[in-house]
């Protein structure tokens, strides 16, 4: 996917063809590992979950950082994980579900940066999330459904900032991959076309 820089964006080169990294957003159990994973493998790239890399800087699992430090803590790591991450090159990146939800994120991201919208309904969410055993803070509450659509109700309009916005309820994981590969050539084209000539 990388090639030789044609243009530069706040100092940092621009690659032709393509972009330096992607970022997947979406909320829980709309697929952002399987897909991400599975993205990085056909861009020969790697992959980097958010709620990976808070669980190793804190050392505990995810709803075991909840339980002892709270919601503000772990939202404070994550925005530091955040920050980190999206400095990094040739990457495929699966945020966490509530980490687009802050003001201005999603603008600053830039053009090097895809950002893919991975749609998923609060049934099919839960119904996902469930499949993978009870580790989601989430799947805690009394009404966790009912939790689920008011949480993505709060999120949808965050989420609706990424370039890209793909439906992923009745699609496997590899075809969704497979056409975010193709989004990807056909949207690099056009950042070419966009990009002043070189002099």
């Amino acid at each position: 996917m990388s090639a030789s820089a044609v243009g530069s964006e706040d100092g940092q080169e621009v690659f032709a063809g393509g972009f330096r990294r992607v970022l997947l957003v979406g909320f829980m159990g709309s697929g952002k590992t399987r897909v991400g994973r599975l993205l990085a493998d056909r861009l020969d790239w790697v992959y980097r979950d958010f709620d990976a890399e808070i669980s190793s800087r804190v050392g505990l699992s995810i709803p075991m950082i909840f339980r002892q430090h709270g919601e503000e803590f772990f939202r404070e790591v994550e925005e530091q994980v955040g920050t980190d991450l999206l400095l990094e090159h040739e990457v495929v990146l699966g945020s966490g579900g509530g980490w687009p939800a802050s003001q201005g994120r999603m603008e600053r991201l830039g053009r090097s940066t895809l950002s893919v919208w991975l749609q998923v309904t609060p049934e099919e969410s839960i119904r996902r999330v469930r499949e993978d055993g009870p580790t989601r803070p989430l799947l805690a509450a009394p009404d966790p459904e009912g939790r689920a659509r008011d949480l993505l109700e709060e999120r949808e309009a965050f989420y609706a900032k990424a370039d890209l916005a793909i439906d992923t309820v009745g699609s496997e994981p590899d075809r969704l991959a497979e056409r975010i590969e193709e989004l990807m050539k056909e949207l690099g084209r056009s950042l070419i076309r966009s990009l002043p000539p070189q002099k």
